[in-house]
């Protein structure tokens, strides 16, 4: 069964999320960018708060790193401090650039010491046709496509059926989890569901008027739960 990412900005979002029923409690800032980071001694309040009030262990948690250029030695130790709160998943977003293969050298360690990396690829950005295949190379547990310019456009308005029915065979065939995001909402449900993710996230979509700035609306979010 398709899981439920809520992200959240604080253990009162976290409450909210965990009492219906989000599986993964994903910690990040909308105001700080598509992947804002929040301060570590947050995300470590929030860690905290899920692993003593979760209703089972299939619940978890994930950060992001922030929205950092892809620098290898910055990325890592970003990574590190963000893995020391003993989150379950780690977030790193895949942003424009000349060389990603600098930045999987410098985590290939890290997961290799069992932290486990979620890379967030951007549906408005083209990307080497290899790429995937160096992510899992590097280690990583899994693969998620967001968007960054948090405009009400969703994945679909970059991607064709076709295309995203290869990217999620692509991303499965490794064997990562495969996890769906960006101005998702309950209409977008159904459609998305067909490419069978891991995990589908949302934020706008579940937060009063639909503004990922503004708090979240639990009853969006029970009426997703039921439909997932």
């Amino acid at each position: 069964m398709t899981q439920l990412l809520i992200s959240v900005t604080d253990v009162n979002e976290a409450q909210i999320a965990l009492t219906h029923g989000a599986d993964l409690i994903d910690l990040k800032d909308p105001h700080q960018g598509a992947l804002g980071a929040l301060p570590v001694n947050t995300i470590q309040d929030v860690v905290n708060f899920v692993i003593i009030n979760r209703a089972g262990p299939e619940q978890y948690t994930s950060a992001t790193i922030g929205d950092l250029p892809m620098q290898a030695d910055l990325i890592a130790k970003q990574v590190l401090t963000i893995a020391n709160t003993k989150v379950d998943f780690v977030k790193i977003g895949f942003f424009q650039s000349e060389d990603y293969q600098s930045c999987l050298d410098a985590l290939k360690p890290i997961t290799q010491h069992g932290v486990k990396l979620i890379a967030v690829l951007f549906a408005e950005l083209a990307y080497p046709e290899h790429l995937i295949d160096d992510i899992k190379a590097a280690g990583f547990y899994g693969l998620m496509l967001d968007t960054a310019q948090k405009n009400g456009g969703t994945f679909m308005d970059y991607y064709t059926h076709e295309q995203m029915t290869l990217f999620a065979a692509r991303v499965k065939g490794h064997e990562m989890a495969f996890g769906l995001a960006g101005s998702l909402n309950i209409q977008h449900i159904e459609k998305v569901s067909v490419y069978n993710p891991t995990y589908i996230g949302f934020r706008g979509g579940v937060s009063e008027s639909n503004q990922r700035k503004l708090s979240l609306d639990a009853t969006k979010i029970k009426a997703i739960r039921t439909m997932l």
